[in-house]
């Protein structure tokens, strides 16, 4: 039994403000699943806080490429430290956000240590870059694009590592049914995806195991799962930046997650998005800390 160890990444640098002169809530994120005891409920250790920068745009425009470029490449590497250490010591990294831009530092620490592969559970694919977007700024909606390659140098290729991630070990679940121009992006690069949609259609449970399946092969030294808060239905999730509608339900999102992380070749897990400045009563975080502690502790089936 690997030991839990929660590690607080609380940066929002990858995030455009949410209104002129205030910053994105999402790194109070570990903060208000703490409160809800997750730790404890988890039985977990403390991994200790990995402290960003300061969230501060300076005279950034539209063009400049990647807005706090130089901060993310600084806290990726020193995030990647950090779950490099404990996945090296054979514990379960639970990094809790955040925005996305985070999943940098695991992606970062997996290359270093082997061939990794990534499970993303996201309402998007993060895949914005130079090469299909003429609005290249935040990083936490180009990360996915970044950790393959694709994007400025100074974070696609971190210490000469990149690409962190190859195209044909990432797998990606549920994006919107109406996301076609990602969807054909992906398609042609060969980087599964599986919508809502397709993922009522299949059943959540059996699809994650099909895809658990092309994970746990000997090519891979093991995989890593990124889960944002937005992948989830406004109506029981409206605490994210992008509350695109139909996505999925906690009993959707329940086996569908349950299944990646119980994997014995799932070597961590982190969490992003969620804003406790836009949950005042706290109850979109009760629920992303009850779908992570099932998940982990709960019972394996499906």
């Amino acid at each position: 039994m690997r030991n839990i160890v929660v590690i607080d990444a609380p940066s929002n640098l990858g995030l455009r403000p949410p209104a002129p002169g205030a910053v994105p809530g999402c790194h109070k994120l570990a903060g208000a699943l703490r409160e809800n005891r997750i730790v404890q409920r988890l039985g977990a250790f403390e991994g200790g806080v990995v402290v960003p920068p300061r969230y501060d745009r300076g005279d950034w425009r539209e063009g400049d490429g990647v807005f706090h470029a130089d901060a993310i490449a600084a806290y990726t590497r020193k995030l990647a430290a950090r779950i490099e250490h404990h996945v090296r010591a054979g514990d379960f990294p639970l990094v809790l956000g955040g925005d996305c831009s985070i999943q940098l530092g695991a992606s970062l620490a997996l290359k270093r240590l082997g061939r990794y592969g990534l499970a993303a559970i996201d309402a998007s694919a993060d895949f914005r870059h130079p090469g299909n977007s003429d609005r290249i700024g935040a990083a936490a909606g180009e990360e996915l694009a970044i950790a393959t390659g694709r994007g400025q140098a100074g974070l696609a290729d971190i210490d000469g590592l990149g690409p962190y991630l190859r195209d044909e070990d990432v797998r990606l679940f549920g994006i919107r049914d109406d996301d076609h121009e990602d969807r054909t992006e992906l398609g042609q690069l060969k980087i599964p995806t599986v919508t809502v949609g397709e993922i009522r259609e299949w059943g959540a449970a059996d699809l994650a195991g099909a895809a658990a399946l092309t994970l746990e092969i000997p090519d891979l030294d093991g995989f890593w799962v990124h889960l944002d808060a937005d992948v989830l239905d406004p109506s029981v999730m409206p605490a994210v930046d992008s509350p695109d509608p139909d996505g999925l339900l906690p009993g959707e999102l329940a086996p569908l997650l349950r299944r990646l992380v119980r994997s014995e070749r799932c070597v961590g897990l982190n969490v992003t998005i969620y804003d406790p400045d836009l949950d005042p009563d706290g109850t979109a975080g009760a629920l992303l800390t009850d779908l992570v502690v099932e998940a982990m502790t709960g019972p394996a089936t499906g």
